[in-house]
């Protein structure tokens, strides 16, 4: 070989298609033969047998079939001539290797872009919605409250027929006149002992409601005025409207836990006839002395006296009558 000339049995430089191309022809390239030659002079020979294809120069022996002894058909070989146990032919190329050969793509996932988190806004509105609801729903409730609670004041209670319980503490008032009069104290706001109850079957009483002291015809039955707020201490006329059945009647006076030398007068006088309570309602004074600040005005069915009398209001006024 001369110098450049690695000779034409080099098989990279043997082109299957010289013939066809001018430098191919002028090298002595012929068309291949029937025994399958590339037609170059001196050219190696391609044609083996099945299984006679050398591998480092070494000749590999045919190897026995697989599967139990089972010849795989020659169309599901591997390509390249290895078959299944058998090392692939040095010849093979993949078909992506050829020019215009399929191309091996890689299918890439679509890109879903920025990743995003939760939806914040959407449930913070939500939680602004319910927050919401449960303002509006107690707003309902407590409105609704109200309402069920005027509707129930709105029905007056008519005063009872018969007696009451009498009150667990003394009464008091602080409402003084600038004369230092103190005005009228229902007969409900008093302290009842001794079986005196509340009553207002009889019509005609002035406190509220309608409501006296009755069961007063029994000894030891008693009503018990606490006054708070007397600004002067000395003399004051006791005022009280009662009503009797068409006859005279008195009771014992107790000032600050001294009994009076005089009963309380408590005569017929509106002049009504024998039995008849509701005619027989008119008032009484008596004239006192109270301390300053706070004082207790007791009328009382003692011994001797004539109880048979219905208690409406109380009030004071300075100075005596």
């Amino acid at each position: 070989m001369t110098p450049g000339n690695n000779g034409a049995s080099t098989p990279e430089d043997e082109d299957p298609f010289g013939y066809l191309y001018a430098d191919g022809q002028a090298r002595g390239a012929q068309p291949p033969s029937g025994s399958g030659g590339y037609g170059y002079p001196n050219a190696v020979s391609r044609v083996r047998s099945v299984g006679e294809r050398t591998y480092g120069g070494q000749q590999q022996a045919p190897q026995a079939p697989p599967y139990g002894g089972q010849t795989i058909p020659q169309q599901q070989q591997q390509p390249g001539g290895g078959g299944y146990g058998q090392p692939p032919s040095a010849a093979y190329q993949a078909p992506e290797t050829f020019p215009g050969g399929a191309q091996t793509t890689r299918q890439q996932m679509p890109s879903s872009g920025r990743g995003r988190g939760p939806n914040t806004k959407g449930l913070l509105i939500g939680a602004i919605a319910v927050v919401a609801a449960v303002v509006i729903g107690i707003s309902v409730a407590m409105m609704n409250g109200n309402g069920d609670d005027d509707k129930a004041g709105a029905g007056a209670s008519t005063p009872p027929a018969q007696s009451e319980s009498p009150s667990a503490t003394p009464s008091s008032t602080s409402s003084v006149s600038a004369s230092g009069d103190i005005p009228p104290i229902d007969a409900k706001a008093l302290r009842l002992d001794g079986g005196a109850s509340l009553a207002s079957d009889v019509k005609g009483a002035k406190s509220d409601g309608g409501i006296y002291v009755g069961n007063f015809n029994q000894a030891g039955a008693s009503i018990t005025w606490t006054v708070n707020g007397v600004t002067e201490a000395g003399k004051y006329t006791l005022f009280s409207t009662y009503g009797v059945p068409g006859k005279d009647a008195s009771a014992t006076l107790t000032i600050n836990g001294t009994a009076q030398d005089r009963r309380i007068n408590l005569g017929n006088f509106a002049k009504a006839p024998a039995g008849d309570y509701e005619k027989g309602w008119t008032n009484t004074w008596a004239n006192i002395t109270l301390n300053k600040g706070t004082n207790t005005i007791k009328i009382s069915c003692e011994q001797g006296d004539q109880c048979d009398v219905n208690f409406d209001q109380l009030w004071l006024k300075s100075g005596w009558k």
